[in-house]
């Protein structure tokens, strides 16, 4: 994939009303250590897959999608094994599944982890915020190394390049917590296609990722939002459907044949998206 190909897969992502834009397609190509393929046909691109590498400790699949005209030929199950053969020096590889697209997967040797829940709201917020002992704080330049080591222990993998990325492009909706001046939980997001994505939030305990939700809703002034929940994390749902969240749909988190960085989910609250993980 390159560059001049930015507005093609566009084409073949807006077509699924998935949420990316082109700043998500630069970002995987920008990657130095990322793989981004197309499938093309007499010159016309009809497939695309990624892979987000995580310093050859993890790698993440995604965007793998398929022009509807050239389906049922095993466009997507060529383009991952394409990324895999790639990816052999990387010790783990992991995606989120759609539902269509998780029997694809399980024929090639992933195995299912957790489910995700994606929801949505489009109204108004239904929500007042209460008096709290801890603020979110604005995330400054300066606590990049910090929480990067945090979401390292976290999700299971250093992306410094994500998160410095993320920051860079939406810093106004990056937020942190701290207990006594170390930082215990953060968030970050993007503008989408569609929404915007919230994501990802890492936090010590469930309280602690409403107070860093808020500001970020608060400030969105009626623009949708949309956030990738893990199943477990029951509460936190039942608290987003109390404010106008509805589920959406959901995604089937995978791995290839072992699991040897499964991160620590208990604080993992929303994830990054199903192409960052």
């Amino acid at each position: 994939m390159h560059f001049d190909d930015i507005g093609k897969c566009m084409l073949l992502s807006d077509a699924e009303h998935w949420n990316q834009t082109e700043t998500d397609w630069k970002r995987l190509i920008y990657g130095p250590q990322n793989h981004c393929l197309v499938a093309e046909i007499e010159n016309r691109i009809v497939g695309t897959a990624t892979a987000m590498n995580y310093s050859n400790s993890l790698a993440w699949i995604g965007m793998v999608l398929v022009d509807k005209d050239f389906r049922g030929r095993g466009i997507a199950k060529t383009l991952v094994s394409s990324l895999l053969t790639l990816l052999k020096s990387c010790k783990s590889v992991k995606l989120d599944a759609t539902p269509a697209g998780q029997p694809v997967y399980e024929k090639i040797g992933f195995r299912n982890e957790y489910v995700i829940h994606r929801m949505v709201k489009s109204s108004e917020l239904n929500y007042q915020s209460g008096e709290s002992t801890i603020k979110p704080e604005s995330l400054q330049p300066s606590d990049i190394p910090e929480i990067s080591s945090l979401d390292n222990s976290v999700f299971g993998a250093e992306r410094t390049y994500l998160l410095g990325s993320l920051f860079q492009e939406n810093s106004d909706k990056a937020f942190c917590i701290k207990h006594n001046d170390r930082i215990t939980g953060f968030l970050m997001g993007r503008r989408g296609r569609n929404y915007f994505q919230i994501g990802p939030v890492i936090a010590a305990r469930t309280s602690d990722a409403k107070r860093l939700i808020m500001p970020v809703l608060e400030g969105l002034y009626g623009e949708q939002a949309v956030v990738d929940v893990p199943e477990e994390k029951t509460e936190l749902m039942n608290w987003l459907e109390g404010i106008g969240f509805i589920r959406l749909r959901q995604f089937s988190r995978m791995y290839l044949h072992q699991n040897p960085y499964p991160g620590q989910i208990k604080n993992y609250y929303l994830i990054c998206g199903p192409e960052y993980g």
